[in-house]
Formats: C-alpha cells, sequence, structure tokens
C-alpha cells in the first residue's frame, strides 16, 4: 500500500516538474521578447534624439534604483524572489527607526527633507519631452525585470522539485527493491 501511494506522489511530483519545465520555457521566450523589444526601442529612440542624446554622458552622477530584488524562503520550500520598489518598506522595516523616546512639538526639517527623498524618473535624465520609443524602451526593460524574477524563482523551484523527485525514488526502490 505504502509503495502505490508512493508511486502516485512519484506521478504527481513529476508532472508538476513537467509543467514547471514547460512554463519556464514560456517565460524564456517572454523574456528574450522583452529584452528584444527594449534594445530596438532604445535604438529607435537614439534615431529620433541622435546618437550623443541616448548615452552614458547622460546619465546622473548620482543614481538610485527604483525596484530591489528581494529573495524570501519558505520553511520547506524553495526559495521565491520578487521585485519591488526600491522605496517601499518590507514588514521587518516599518515600526519605530529609533528607540528612545521623541518630542512631540514641532519635528526638525533636516530630518524628513534627509527622508523625503524622492527617486527620480531616469527618463528625465534625456530632457523633458523624450520620444515614446524610450519609455517603452523603459517598459520592456522593466517587465523584462519582472519575467527575470520570475525565472529566478520558476528555476529555484525546478531544482527543489528535482531533489524532491529523487528523494522520492530513492525511497521507492528501497521499500520495493523490484524493477522501479
Amino acid at each position: 500500500m505504502a509503495v502505490s501511494a508512493l508511486r502516485e506522489e512519484l506521478d504527481s511530483m513529476f508532472l508538476q516538474l513537467l509543467s514547471d519545465l514547460e512554463e519556464l520555457e514560456a517565460k524564456r521566450a517572454a523574456l528574450n521578447a522583452r529584452v528584444e523589444e527594449g534594445w530596438l526601442s532604445l535604438a529607435k529612440a537614439r534615431y529620433a534624439m541622435g546618437a550623443k542624446s541616448v548615452g552614458p554622458l547622460q546619465y546622473a552622477s548620482r543614481m538610485e534604483p527604483q525596484v530591489c530584488v528581494r529573495a524570501s524562503e519558505d520553511q520547506d520550500g524553495p526559495q521565491t524572489f520578487r521585485v519591488i520598489k526600491a522605496d517601499a518598506q518590507t514588514p521587518e522595516e516599518v515600526g519605530p527607526q529609533e528607540a528612545s523616546l521623541r518630542r512631540r512639538k514641532g519635528p526638525t526639517k533636516t530630518q524628513e527633507s534627509e527622508s523625503s527623498v524622492v527617486p527620480q524618473n531616469p527618463l528625465n535624465w534625456f530632457g523633458i519631452l523624450v520620444p515614446h520609443s524610450l519609455r517603452q524602451a523603459q517598459a520592456s526593460f522593466r517587465d523584462g525585470l519582472q519575467l527575470a524574477a520570475d525565472i529566478a524563482s520558476l528555476q529555484t523551484r525546478i531544482n527543489w522539485g528535482q531533489s524532491q523527485l529523487r528523494s522520492l525514488q530513492k525511497k521507492l526502490k528501497e521499500l520495493d527493491p523490484g524493477p522501479a
């Protein structure tokens, strides 16, 4: 009885692994399409604005990230990767920033000005009226970044599934030494 239950679990894990592999292939194709679309839109923007108007010389001297990639690991499962805004706080960061008492009358303005730094849209580095193709390139690369995080999560889930599959196969061989 235990052998048949183990075989059913093995079959279901194998089917899940195959569906994950199929999803991984589709996401990789979508990522390649997004990156290709982004580079093509960037080339169109260079053509419209001039080759010297869109390049490394227009980058800000102090760049701030707009997004961050966070990894979270479950107790009994694989790691997952998420793309979040750089100014968004995680649940661990929410709460009082300092443990001391604070004065309620008139907070100092220097603390507010330092904490209210808003990340600037990188498209503003290239001027106020940028071509639509530059905005399309930004959107394509942003979508590609989300797809890359999804692919990384899926890849870790596939690796975790493969290790689970191998351990189930070993258990099955121990229980049923006959043809597996």
